[in-house]
């Protein structure tokens, strides 16, 4: 039984065995793997905490949304962001009549705010919608 370690003309095999190389980097990876401790999937959320602000209430007549200059959304002059102000109109929506909603923002809001809220009050399927302020663009045009 003749065995070869090299070339046929007897010269020593010059090339790295990999076998026993990739073995024990598998063993090795096996045992890292087995020793990771077990990672819990708790998600950990920030809950409102109860405050005594009440919110600002949902006029049957009319309700204002106006937009300053530092691009502050505000429902009948109290500070909302977009979900706040989604859930407003949509209680708006269920009342009956549905009342008028004005919408009023200022000169120099940018036209991104402006957008984003145009979009809400969309979505939310408004059906008595006014603008108002409008007169004072008049002797812009």
């Amino acid at each position: 039984m003749a065995m070869s370690g090299g070339r046929e003309d007897g010269e020593p095999m010059m090339e790295m065995n990999m076998t026993p190389l990739i073995d024990v980097l598998l063993v090795l990876l096996i045992m890292f793997i087995i020793t990771i401790p077990i990672q819990t999937h708790a998600v950990k959320v920030d809950l409102p905490s109860n405050t005594q602000n009440n919110p600002p209430p949902i006029d049957a007549q009319k309700n204002k949304v106006s937009i300053d200059a530092a691009g502050t959304v505000a429902w009948n002059g109290v500070p909302v962001d977009d979900m706040t102000l989604r859930q407003y109109l949509d209680q708006t929506t269920q009342m009956n009549p549905e009342p008028e909603l004005h919408f009023q923002p200022d000169p120099n809001a940018k036209y991104d705010v402006v957008d984003r809220t145009l979009a809400v009050i969309k979505r939310s399927s408004v059906s008595k919608l006014g603008f108002i302020g409008n007169e004072q663009y008049f002797n812009d045009f």
